[in-house]
Protein backbone atom coordinates (compact mmCIF):
# COMPACT_ATOMS: atom_id res chain seq x y z
CA UNK A 1 0.00 0.00 0.00
CA UNK A 2 1.76 3.61 -1.06
CA UNK A 3 1.63 5.96 0.93
CA UNK A 4 -1.01 9.38 0.22
CA UNK A 5 0.42 11.79 -1.55
CA UNK A 6 1.01 15.71 0.53
CA UNK A 7 -2.28 17.01 -1.14
CA UNK A 8 -3.98 13.83 -0.70
CA UNK A 9 -4.06 14.75 3.26
CA UNK A 10 -7.15 15.89 5.42
CA UNK A 11 -3.81 17.04 7.90
CA UNK A 12 -0.44 18.30 7.70
CA UNK A 13 1.81 20.19 9.85
CA UNK A 14 4.34 23.00 8.62
CA UNK A 15 7.33 23.80 10.57
CA UNK A 16 10.21 25.34 11.51
CA UNK A 17 12.08 22.16 11.53
CA UNK A 18 14.13 21.43 15.10
CA UNK A 19 17.92 22.65 15.60
CA UNK A 20 20.58 22.82 17.69
CA UNK A 21 20.98 25.78 19.76
CA UNK A 22 24.92 25.55 19.58
CA UNK A 23 25.64 24.88 15.98
CA UNK A 24 24.73 26.96 12.93
CA UNK A 25 21.60 25.15 11.31
CA UNK A 26 21.76 24.74 7.04
CA UNK A 27 18.54 22.24 7.09
CA UNK A 28 15.46 23.36 5.15
CA UNK A 29 13.70 26.70 6.13
CA UNK A 30 10.20 24.58 6.67
CA UNK A 31 9.52 20.82 6.68
CA UNK A 32 5.77 19.87 5.70
CA UNK A 33 5.08 16.68 7.53
CA UNK A 34 1.97 14.38 8.65
CA UNK A 35 0.63 14.75 11.92
CA UNK A 36 2.53 11.60 13.04
CA UNK A 37 5.99 13.10 11.88
CA UNK A 38 6.70 11.45 8.60
CA UNK A 39 8.22 13.98 6.08
CA UNK A 40 6.72 14.52 2.97
CA UNK A 41 8.06 18.09 1.62
CA UNK A 42 10.34 20.58 2.55
CA UNK A 43 10.57 24.81 1.99
CA UNK A 44 13.38 26.91 1.21
CA UNK A 45 13.98 30.48 0.77
CA UNK A 46 16.27 31.35 -2.39
CA UNK A 47 16.10 35.09 -1.47
CA UNK A 48 13.96 37.58 -0.14
CA UNK A 49 11.26 37.15 -2.48
CA UNK A 50 11.36 32.86 -3.56
CA UNK A 51 10.56 30.10 -2.00
CA UNK A 52 10.65 26.80 -3.42
CA UNK A 53 8.01 23.96 -2.14
CA UNK A 54 9.52 20.91 -2.93
CA UNK A 55 9.16 16.86 -1.80
CA UNK A 56 11.77 15.47 0.50
CA UNK A 57 12.65 13.17 -2.84
CA UNK A 58 13.36 16.68 -4.45
CA UNK A 59 10.86 17.00 -6.65
CA UNK A 60 9.70 20.31 -7.44
CA UNK A 61 6.21 20.98 -6.04
CA UNK A 62 5.42 24.91 -6.10
CA UNK A 63 7.06 28.33 -5.96
CA UNK A 64 6.27 30.63 -3.94
CA UNK A 65 7.25 34.63 -5.18
CA UNK A 66 6.46 37.52 -3.13
CA UNK A 67 5.90 40.84 -4.42
CA UNK A 68 5.97 43.56 -1.59
CA UNK A 69 5.12 42.85 1.28
CA UNK A 70 2.18 40.92 1.39
CA UNK A 71 1.22 39.85 -2.09
CA UNK A 72 2.72 35.87 -3.13
CA UNK A 73 1.93 34.01 -6.26
CA UNK A 74 2.31 30.50 -6.57
CA UNK A 75 3.93 28.71 -9.67
CA UNK A 76 4.22 25.06 -10.62
CA UNK A 77 6.74 23.69 -12.93
CA UNK A 78 5.89 25.01 -16.18
CA UNK A 79 5.48 28.67 -14.73
CA UNK A 80 1.69 28.44 -14.57
CA UNK A 81 0.52 30.63 -11.75
CA UNK A 82 -1.21 27.85 -9.68
CA UNK A 83 -2.57 30.12 -6.54
CA UNK A 84 -2.19 33.90 -5.07
CA UNK A 85 -2.46 34.92 -1.55
CA UNK A 86 -2.41 38.35 -0.12
CA UNK A 87 -3.14 40.52 3.01
CA UNK A 88 -4.37 43.89 3.74
CA UNK A 89 -5.32 45.88 6.28
CA UNK A 90 -3.31 46.76 9.22
CA UNK A 91 -2.41 43.87 10.47
CA UNK A 92 -1.12 41.68 7.70
CA UNK A 93 -1.55 37.99 9.68
CA UNK A 94 -5.29 38.78 10.61
CA UNK A 95 -6.57 37.78 7.18
CA UNK A 96 -5.21 36.22 3.76
CA UNK A 97 -7.07 36.34 0.81
CA UNK A 98 -6.52 33.31 -1.08
CA UNK A 99 -7.43 32.09 -4.75
CA UNK A 100 -7.37 28.56 -6.36
CA UNK A 101 -5.97 27.38 -9.32
CA UNK A 102 -9.66 27.25 -10.50
CA UNK A 103 -10.37 30.84 -8.86
CA UNK A 104 -11.91 30.16 -6.07
CA UNK A 105 -12.28 32.60 -3.69
CA UNK A 106 -10.79 31.59 0.28
CA UNK A 107 -10.20 33.35 3.49
CA UNK A 108 -7.94 32.58 5.59
CA UNK A 109 -8.95 34.54 9.36
CA UNK A 110 -7.46 34.39 12.65
CA UNK A 111 -10.52 35.57 15.30
CA UNK A 112 -8.83 37.85 17.33
CA UNK A 113 -5.27 39.01 17.75
CA UNK A 114 -4.56 36.79 20.89
CA UNK A 115 -5.59 33.46 18.94
CA UNK A 116 -3.57 30.99 17.84
CA UNK A 117 -5.97 29.59 15.16
CA UNK A 118 -6.99 30.81 11.76
CA UNK A 119 -10.07 29.55 10.13
CA UNK A 120 -10.25 28.54 6.65
CA UNK A 121 -13.61 30.20 4.76
CA UNK A 122 -15.40 30.92 1.73
CA UNK A 123 -16.88 34.45 2.67
CA UNK A 124 -15.45 36.94 5.54
CA UNK A 125 -16.37 36.11 8.96
CA UNK A 126 -16.96 39.87 9.62
CA UNK A 127 -19.28 40.08 7.28
CA UNK A 128 -22.57 38.22 8.47
CA UNK A 129 -23.60 34.94 9.64
CA UNK A 130 -21.09 32.36 10.23
CA UNK A 131 -19.52 31.17 7.34
CA UNK A 132 -18.84 27.05 6.91
CA UNK A 133 -15.16 26.14 8.17
CA UNK A 134 -13.37 24.50 5.61
CA UNK A 135 -10.07 24.42 7.63
CA UNK A 136 -8.28 25.24 10.34
CA UNK A 137 -4.54 26.25 10.85
CA UNK A 138 -3.15 25.85 14.26
CA UNK A 139 0.15 27.70 15.60
CA UNK A 140 2.15 27.01 18.44
CA UNK A 141 5.92 26.77 19.11
CA UNK A 142 7.69 23.97 19.23
CA UNK A 143 11.24 25.88 20.94
CA UNK A 144 9.94 28.72 22.86
CA UNK A 145 14.16 29.22 23.60
CA UNK A 146 14.73 29.66 19.61
CA UNK A 147 11.34 30.50 19.21
CA UNK A 148 10.70 27.67 16.32
CA UNK A 149 7.11 27.72 15.21
CA UNK A 150 4.54 25.04 14.19
CA UNK A 151 1.26 25.52 12.23
CA UNK A 152 -0.89 22.14 11.85
CA UNK A 153 -3.10 22.94 8.52
CA UNK A 154 -6.65 21.04 8.73
CA UNK A 155 -8.54 21.03 5.79
CA UNK A 156 -11.66 19.57 4.65
CA UNK A 157 -12.03 16.42 2.94
CA UNK A 158 -14.00 17.88 0.24
CA UNK A 159 -11.76 20.03 -0.83
CA UNK A 160 -9.57 18.91 -4.05
CA UNK A 161 -5.73 18.90 -4.45
CA UNK A 162 -5.34 21.83 -6.32
CA UNK A 163 -7.28 23.62 -2.95
CA UNK A 164 -5.15 22.10 -0.16
CA UNK A 165 -1.26 22.98 -2.16
CA UNK A 166 -3.05 26.75 -2.26
CA UNK A 167 -3.54 26.28 1.83
CA UNK A 168 0.03 24.79 2.04
CA UNK A 169 1.34 27.17 0.56
CA UNK A 170 -0.40 30.30 1.94
CA UNK A 171 0.47 29.01 5.57
CA UNK A 172 4.07 29.00 4.13
CA UNK A 173 3.10 32.88 3.44
CA UNK A 174 1.66 32.85 6.85
CA UNK A 175 4.64 32.13 8.57
CA UNK A 176 6.60 34.57 6.42
CA UNK A 177 4.70 37.49 6.82
CA UNK A 178 4.67 36.78 10.92
CA UNK A 179 8.61 36.40 10.97
CA UNK A 180 10.57 39.55 11.91
CA UNK A 181 12.91 40.88 9.20
CA UNK A 182 16.59 39.13 8.74
CA UNK A 183 17.05 35.67 9.78
CA UNK A 184 15.68 35.22 12.49
CA UNK A 185 13.95 32.37 13.67
CA UNK A 186 11.21 34.29 16.26
CA UNK A 187 8.09 35.34 14.28
CA UNK A 188 6.70 38.60 14.96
Amino acid sequence: MTEPGLFELEAVVVGQPKRSRWRRYVGPDLAVSTVQGTPLAWVTYTDDTYSVLAKTSGEFIVRIEQFGPVEFRFTNAAQRVVGTAGARGLIKTRQLSLQTEQGRQLLLTRPGLLYAEWHLTETDPQGGPAPEILGRVTMSTIDAWIGLQQYVVEMDPRMDASERRTVVASVVCLHLLRRPPGNSAAPA
